[in-house]
């Protein structure tokens, strides 16, 4: 009944974790980890934020497939 999770639904999933926690800090305490880590909006913070959005519109795609 369920599907196999493979290697890119396991980083999609941590990445995606990563993401929601980082909100939480930053609706919480106004606290972004994320550029706390690597700086606000260098060109790491930017590739974190993309990927995280890559990995949210992949859950999307996972969640809705048969």
């Amino acid at each position: 009944m369920f599907m196999e999770k493979t290697a890119v639904d396991w980083v999609a999933l941590v990445l995606v974790i990563v993401g929601g926690l980082n909100w939480g800090l930053v609706g919480a305490f106004g606290f972004d980890l994320v550029a706390a880590i690597f700086g606000t909006m260098s060109i790491l913070a930017r590739i974190v934020y993309s990927l995280v959005g890559v990995a949210a519109i992949y859950t999307i795609y996972y969640a809705t497939k048969a």
